[in-house]
């Protein structure tokens, strides 16, 4: 079985590299780590990931950049789940306007996480055609 190759975006390390581990663990997936947006689009161009998980707020390119970047016209679609501490109204709403796939708030559940990728990567075929 093909590992699935997941970048997180996210500056908080501690937690980043946790759940880099629980994600890991089940032996489906392959989890790249980077720290900020500029780095997560390169990441991004150079491993080609099945799934992102991407934070909001960081140093340099914020989350919301990331995504709009991610799903300008002619760019390959590709799963991105927001994963933030960043939980009002307008937060989410504006997540799903620039087309985030799936937006959980911090504190999260993993178990919920992961459920959200399992989805992402089994509608990727229907998406990418």
């Amino acid at each position: 079985m093909d590992k699935k190759r997941i970048l997180v975006i996210d500056d908080e390390e501690t937690s980043t590299q946790m759940l880099k581990t629980s994600l890991e663990r089940s032996g489906a997936y392959e989890v790249i780590v980077v720290y900020n947006g500029d780095e997560g689009l390169k990441k991004i161009a150079e491993k080609n990931p099945d799934v992102v998980i991407l934070d909001v707020v960081m140093p340099g390119k914020d989350g919301f950049e990331v995504l709009k970047e991610l799903r300008k016209d002619g760019v390959k679609w590709r799963p991105v789940i927001m994963l933030t501490t960043k939980s009002d109204f307008e937060d989410v709403k504006r997540g799903y306007e620039l087309k985030a796939d799936f937006y959980i708030p911090k504190p999260f559940k993993l178990e919920v996480l992961k459920r959200g990728i399992e989805t992402m990567l089994s509608l990727i075929p229907l998406r990418n055609g």
